[in-house]
């Protein structure tokens, strides 16, 4: 039954397998987030960005690297559940942790076929990307999808709902 939490794998291990996955032919497509409080955006985005290979690494802030970025009081879930809720999702092949505030370390371990962020972020700011293109790969921007956003449904969450 919780056969997905294979999924959530340490970089050593997941840098193996895509590696192998690799040299099968098999594209690697990287992502990573916070995945704060999974919301139909996220789903969206990640089912778009899986559909640009055949395998699908998501890579999630680590709650240290969270609250270093979005300041106190976030995350709102602990790594641990956040990387298992994104591992039960089908689209997704593996997820890893990481503790930096980037995930350029890991992207530069795995070096995936597809680096993917949001279309919020201008590509020239899209960390890794130089690596990903070096070696032959590419960066693709996906739209977010309007209305949704984590820091939104906490707003609307401490302001009294919908």
């Amino acid at each position: 039954m919780e056969h997905y939490r294979a999924k959530i794998r340490p970089l050593e291990a997941l840098q193996d397998e895509v590696a192998r996955y690799q040299r099968e032919g098999r594209r690697v497509v990287f992502t990573n987030g916070c995945f704060d409080l999974l919301h139909p955006g996220h789903t969206r985005y990640l089912c778009a960005a899986r559909s640009l290979g055949d395998y699908l690494v998501v890579a999630v802030n680590s709650d240290r690297s969270v609250r270093s970025i979005k300041g106190a009081g976030r995350p709102v879930m602990p790594e641990e559940a956040r990387a298992e809720v994104l591992a039960a999702l089908d689209f997704v092949d593996a997820v890893v942790l990481f503790d930096e505030d980037d995930p350029l370390v890991i992207i530069q371990a795995l070096v995936p076929d597809v680096l993917v962020k949001g279309a919020d972020w201008a590509e020239d700011e899209i960390v890794g990307g130089d690596v990903v293109k070096s070696a032959g790969g590419e960066v693709r921007r996906i739209d977010v999808i309007p209305g949704y956003s984590t820091t939104g449904i906490i707003e609307r969450i401490r302001s009294g709902g919908v």
